[in-house]
């Protein structure tokens, strides 16, 4: 029996999304942008979908971008507020956070390469951003402001509101890679302060190869400059076909999230608590980033002395994580758990536990059972030995 405990790389496509999906990759599989029945068809139902991503961040469906996920959103918003008109009497500067995504800052760095001025802060032994270190950073110049909102390796949540609020009154732009909690937490993009928000389908139970990028129309209006052209589809933001079963699924995955958010959180989070209870019992086990606030699905782990890929290997069953998923092909220690300090041993030595919709109390029990089996088994390999 498989159990499934890297929601937080990827999730199983929600039945319910398929179903929605269903009729856009059989018989509705007109083109958006053509003017007869199929084509209008499919617009309606992209535009259904548009509200049903709005509707998840308190926002104009009209501030909707679809992408073909969060990366390539991370990009557009970054890259493409640097080459846009919001950059007018701006210095070219962007500040960001050691603990981000390779996906936010890749894009940094390139950005840095032409001519940006880059600030990336550092981050306390569990992940923490200390607000007088962004306040310090930010000037009346500095055009933007990357930060996520869950770390996808700990679950740790940063205090967008405080962190926006800061960034806003030295009239920067405030981005957040909303990857991990959209749909899983409440945002509200004014509330919150947020000018833009990437998010991607299948973290939510949707298909993968679509996401979106929501971008502030007024208050003030962010320009962006287009990645990629031919055509001027997305008003302007993002040239090329629409991807309609993808963005019905998206759009539906959002509606059943939010629908059933509070509960679902209060359950796996229940569920989280559990397993690592038992494993932070186990001989020698300590837990990476900290206890609140986080996603309420993600547990870190450490194991001392012992190497994760191993114990992976000694329990088939059990699909964990010892590393982002996007960074798997490049073998090294993990740059989030490295900012909070933590020596390459005991990088080595962590696995991320990300339970989800799937998740069920019989599984948590298992797993621990398996990890305490597996971790027995390493030590009394490395006494032998």
């Amino acid at each position: 029996m498989t159990i499934y405990l890297d929601h937080n790389a990827t999730t199983p496509l929600d039945p319910r999304v398929l179903e929605a999906m269903r009729p856009y990759l059989l018989e509705e599989f007109g083109n958006p942008s053509s003017r007869h029945r199929m084509g209008c068809a499919a617009a309606a139902a992209v535009e259904t979908a548009r509200g049903e991503v709005a509707a998840a961040l308190s926002a104009d469906p009209r501030e909707i971008v679809f992408t073909s996920g969060a990366t390539e959103a991370n990009n557009l918003a970054l890259l493409g507020v640097a080459e846009g008109g919001a950059a007018a009497g701006r210095d070219r500067h962007v500040v960001t956070v050691r603990t981000e995504h390779r996906a936010v800052l890749d894009p940094c760095r390139e950005l840095e390469r032409r001519g940006f001025r880059l600030t990336v802060l550092p981050v306390d032994g569990e992940g923490r951003l200390d607000p007088d270190a962004l306040a310090a950073a930010v000037t009346d110049r500095t055009l933007l402001v990357s930060i996520m909102h869950a770390n996808n390796e700990t679950g740790l949540l940063h205090p967008l509101r405080e962190l926006s609020a800061i960034a806003r009154a030295r009239g920067a732009l405030f981005h957040t890679d909303a990857t991990q909690s959209f749909g899983k937490l409440r945002l509200d993009v004014d509330e919150d302060g947020l000018d833009l928000v990437s998010f991607s389908a299948h973290k939510l139970y949707g298909p993968k190869g679509v996401g979106g990028l929501y971008v502030r129309r007024r208050r003030p209006r962010v320009r962006l400059s287009p990645r990629q052209l031919g055509g001027g589809h997305e008003r302007g933001h993002r040239s090329g076909t629409l991807n309609v079963p993808g963005i019905v699924g998206l759009g539906r995955a959002a509606a059943l999230a939010v629908a059933g958010r509070d509960e679902e959180r209060a359950r796996v989070a229940r569920l989280r608590d559990r397993l690592e209870a038992a494993l932070l019992a186990i001989d020698g086990a300590v837990r990476n980033g900290p206890a609140s606030p986080r996603l309420p699905g993600t547990t870190n782990v450490g194991f001392a002395g012992l190497d994760a890929p191993t114990l992976l290997e000694r329990m088939p069953e059990v699909c964990a994580s010892t590393a982002a998923a996007c960074t798997s092909a490049v073998v090294q220690p993990s740059h989030v758990l490295g900012a909070m300090g933590l020596d390459d041993a005991r990088i080595g030595a962590s696995i991320r536990f990300s339970l989800g919709r799937t998740t069920t109390d019989e599984d948590v029990d298992r797993a621990a059972t398996l990890v305490g089996e597996a971790v027995a088994a390493a030590r009394r390999d490395e006494a032998a030995g």
